[in-house]
């Protein structure tokens, strides 16, 4: 089951997606287009353990290779530092590199003036790549195996969105419980699998029916909770497995006396 669903099923969802688009003609982009924001988050100066906004980019337009309408503003000295503002900017790939087209940079003093101001034609910035990756990003997360949505996870943590890191991690997590239903489901069915019954296969039906509606509701459950902060993303997908496990396991040991 987790092999089936780490190799099979998540570049199947890909494809089937894909072929859907393609099928009703779809004019959706495999990237985002409007509205790029990335937050990159750095310690706080009077206290490492906290973190506190280090740059804002912000991106007007995208059409997958150019990003237009740009705004930085850098805060990683003590405040706002600079502003950098470009018509456009593209990716370097060869050489890691952020290429800025008809921009100005404003240095910004401690009293909030305008200490000097550049125009330039083009400006070559050592920024991360992360807000490309971002926009670029096209797959769900029932289209990804787990190494793919850890990848995607670490940029999230770098842009510092605290809801969409819970849910991505509550993912992966789901990731590794999903397959161990079948643990669940071996436990309960072999303790009341080998009790005498004196009841027909429509009632033992109808009993293994409620058990996996009565899982799957405790998924669901604990699904909102995980993405509401309520239970951490571990509790919250590993809950329903050990609810699940404990109760097996209490019914093996009745059974067994």
């Amino acid at each position: 089951s987790f092999v089936f669903n780490e190799v099979i099923t998540p570049a199947a969802n890909y494809r089937a997606e894909v072929m859907l688009d393609n099928a009703f003609k779809s004019d959706k982009p495999p990237f985002q287009e409007r509205n790029i924001m990335y937050q990159e988050f750095q310690s706080a100066a009077d206290d490492p353990e906290e973190k506190e906004l280090g740059r804002l980019f912000y991106a007007r337009k995208f059409n997958g290779t150019e990003m237009r309408g740009l705004t930085i503003l850098d805060f990683s000295q003590s405040g706002l530092e600079q502003i950098v503002s470009a018509d456009s900017a593209t990716w370097d790939v060869r050489r890691n590199i952020w290429k800025f087209n008809q921009g100005t940079i404003y240095a910004v003093s401690p009293d909030g003036s305008f200490g000097h101001i550049v125009k330039f034609d083009e400006q070559e910035l050592k920024l991360p790549r992360a807000p490309l990756d971002l926009a670029s990003r096209s797959k769900d997360d029932d289209e990804m195996n787990i190494a793919e949505a850890t990848e995607y996870l670490k940029l999230l943590k770098q842009a510092g969105d605290d809801r969409k890191i819970r849910i991505w991690a509550l993912r992966i997590h789901q990731k590794y419980a999903l397959p161990m239903v079948c643990v669940v489901f071996g436990t309960i069915g072999a303790a009341i699998g080998v009790r005498p019954q004196r009841t027909g296969r429509a009632t033992s039906f109808g009993i293994s029916v409620i058990i996996i509606f009565g899982y799957y509701v405790l998924s669901f459950i604990a699904d909102a909770l995980g993405k509401t902060g309520t239970l951490s993303p571990v509790m919250a997908a590993w809950l329903p497995f050990a609810a699940g496990l404990a109760i097996g396991l209490f019914l093996v040991l009745r059974a067994s006396k």
